[in-house]
């Protein structure tokens, strides 16, 4: 289920949406960490600044989910994305997947905003990717029969050793590891209750 093995081409057509972020993801590198072609006006202009969103610059609550401090960060999550993502966006469908990615995302920072001071700012797509791996759980609690055994596996030693970094590591937004980890197990459970959860 989490096994990649599929050729680009392939990937591209069956995860349109996945494909989309990533790309996205890569252009926002290379605008903003990449020798000749950063770009400081992105991360002034599209960063999650608390202060800027209490002015009004309400899309510094979507904006950030794209954005990443440093390689890094930006081949975690990335990475994270290719592997986790693909099954959901098959499982719900392009329009559900959105709406869960993005939702789970933007609650997350949502939070943050409340949580967190006015000079607190924030980068990364950890919100939405904890989402995703939410709705994993919500699976593995409420309807289990739905992915293998050795999937629920997987997730569950992701997730504690993912918590076990958000408190041990420096500069982590935690509001946004456990925040969209508890908005993405609510999107599971409502998804699963209205049947619109299937593996395939």
């Amino acid at each position: 289920m989490f096994i990649r093995n599929e050729r680009l081409n392939e990937f591209t057509r069956w995860y349109p949406v996945v494909t989309a972020i990533v790309i996205v993801h890569v252009i926002t590198f290379l605008l903003t960490d990449i020798p000749f072609l950063e770009n400081p006006w992105m991360f002034r202009m599209f960063a999650g600044t608390n202060l800027y969103i209490e002015l009004g610059e309400w899309w510094r609550l979507i904006t950030p989910i794209f954005l990443h401090s440093g390689f890094g960060h930006f081949i975690f999550n990335t990475f994270s994305l290719v592997i986790f993502a693909p099954p959901l966006e098959r499982a719900l469908g392009k329009g559900r997947f959105i709406l869960t990615y993005l939702g789970t995302g933007i609650i997350a920072n949502v939070m943050t905003f409340f949580a967190e001071g006015p000079m607190y700012t924030h980068v990364g797509s950890s919100g939405a990717i904890y989402g995703l791996l939410g709705v994993y759980l919500a699976v593995i609690l409420f309807a289990k029969h739905l992915i293998p055994r050795h999937s629920s596996q997987t997730v569950l030693p992701i997730l504690a050793l993912g918590f076990i970094m958000t408190f041990i590591q420096p500069q982590i937004n935690i509001i946004a590891h456990v925040g969209g980890c508890i908005i993405g197990l609510a999107f599971g459970y409502f998804w699963i209750q209205r049947n619109k959860l299937h593996f395939y």
